[in-house]
């Protein structure tokens, strides 16, 4: 019967980090995946031989001396990603009432940038930067430093982004482009956190860059520093059961019946799968129940487009669209008027830019629309639901088409994916984007500890702290420093 210091449950970057880090303490690791495939959401997938991302598209903070580039440096990939940054002066371009507002890198470009179309708001967007500054001044491990209980963080949670960008200018053209990138939280102006908004916008304005070649570049190099290290990883190895002696976890046990034994567990999967391995007393009704009832994150339906040979640009921008002159699409979802919005980018290779091979479109869905196939084997849902996405997809190329002439003529195929896929791979209850809810007006409720009662079960992953590479890295280095220490770990991550 194998037996470990840490064994930790799920192998997406979550996971990964939490392997990376212990593994290079000195802590013999061994990481359990279900699939066949290691990496979570950093996986990538081939389709007519291209390439394609299932999660990340893009990210903040890599340029040296930013805080995902130390962080990365500490784990020991950062010198080996390809990666490229995006356009300076427009890196995402937020487009309503036919025209496009630019976001561009760096804070003082990004403000100079945007009074060209507000210049009556130059002092709305000065305080607008201040703010989101000072916000994020108040996490300390985004800042790279430790959590002396000094901060107020707290207070940042409890404060609602819709009151938020209101308070800055009562100009609602201006409000809704400086809310336009809110898709990459599912934004709800009456319950998505400040805090959320901030330290996501803050890292793009920074520094906004695309993987070259795909995501799955950051799960190889953590697997192989883990192997290096002595870790073991083991695929296909589902956990039915975590098994309790004396108030503590003693081992998994796998689908199969293997037994593995260890003195720390850590979770990386989602928190409710995580209550359904275990039955123990330590964990409260009440906080099963609370874990359980929480509300999730919108789904979404995605695209993965093929190109002909040198049809259509590469575009080093994002494009978001919206149908409307309101950004804030969750609360008005109608599924008879969809798509309302949607998210579109070229995808970055090294064979090529001047011209896109692969591009990505995404939009919101709600898993009801799909629930109706969740029983029937993927594969075997039918030509209904093979004619539900073939109309979803129509109606979103059209969009498309309308805003970049030529798009349809330009594709060779695409691809297509519901909630139901969604489900399938994140293990979430109805295909969640970006996991649990977070709620300003219950903010204790709906924000997750590492620690649980259970001394030695840990969680991690895109639900603890926030969702994203820079926010699920964070929460693994804050799930890390429950078993090595936070000034300690924070020492050897500044000095790496």
């Amino acid at each position: 019967m194998p037996t470990y210091d840490v064994v930790i449950i799920g192998s997406g970057l979550g996971g990964l980090l939490c392997g990376n880090i212990l593994s290079k303490e000195g802590k013999n690791v061994c990481i359990l995946e279900k699939q066949d495939q290691f990496g979570g959401n950093l996986q990538t997938f081939k389709r007519d031989g291209k390439e394609f991302d299932t999660g990340v598209h893009y990210v903040g903070g890599l340029g040296k001396g930013q805080n995902l580039h130390q962080y990365f440096k500490y784990a020991g990939i950062i010198d080996d990603l390809k990666i490229r940054q995006l356009d300076n002066d427009a890196f995402d371009k937020i487009n309503f009432e036919g025209k496009s507002y630019s976001y561009a890198q760096g804070f003082d470009n990004f403000v100079e940038t945007l009074v060209k179309d507000f210049p009556s708001e130059r002092n709305a967007l000065v305080e607008y930067k201040n703010q989101i500054k000072e916000i994020c001044g108040h996490f300390p491990l985004y800042n790279l430093r430790p959590n002396l209980g000094l901060d107020n963080e707290h207070y940042y949670y409890e404060k609602c982004v819709g009151n938020f960008i209101q308070a800055i200018t009562p100009n609602k053209t201006l409000q809704n482009v400086l809310a336009g990138n809110n898709l990459l939280y599912a934004g709800i102006p009456n319950k998505t956190p400040v805090a959320i908004h901030a330290l996501i916008t803050n890292s793009l304005i920074e520094g906004a860059y695309r993987f070259e070649d795909g995501s799955q570049q950051i799960a190889d190099l953590l697997i192989a520093s883990i192997r290096r290290n002595g870790g073991t990883l083991m695929n296909n190895s589902e956990v039915k059961k975590l098994q309790e002696k004396n108030g503590k976890l003693e081992s998994a046990v796998l689908i199969n019946g293997e037994i593995i034994e260890a003195d720390y567990f850590i979770s990386a999967i989602h928190p409710t799968l995580t209550l359904e391995m275990t039955d123990s007393k330590v964990l409260r009704k009440s906080y099963r129940s609370r874990i359980n009832e929480l509300d999730e994150t919108i789904s979404v339906f995605a695209m993965y487009f093929v190109f002909k040979p040198d049809s259509f640009p590469y575009l080093n921008y994002n494009y978001y669209h919206f149908n409307e002159n309101d950004v804030w699409s969750i609360p008005k979802y109608n599924p008879e008027n969809w798509p309302q919005e949607y998210l579109f980018l070229t995808l970055p290779t090294s064979n090529s830019r001047k011209y896109a091979e692969t591009a990505t479109a995404m939009t919101y869905m709600q898993f009801d629309e799909v629930k109706h196939w969740e029983n029937s084997k993927i594969g075997n849902r039918g030509n209904e639901y093979e004619e539900f996405k073939k109309l979803k997809a129509e109606k979103l190329i059209a969009q498309i088409d309308r805003q970049y002439p030529g798009f349809k003529a330009s594709l060779s195929t695409y691809y297509t994916s519901t909630p139901l896929s969604m489900k399938a791979y994140t293990g979430t209850r109805n295909g969640s984007m970006y996991g649990i809810l977070h709620d300003c007006t219950d903010p204790l409720r709906t924000r997750i500890s590492p620690k649980t009662k259970i001394p030695n079960l840990l969680l991690s992953g895109q639900n603890v702290n926030i969702h994203g590479v820079l926010g699920v890295t964070v929460g693994s280095v804050l799930t890390c420093t429950e078993m090595l220490g936070m000034e300690y770990l924070l020492e050897k991550i500044n000095h790496a």
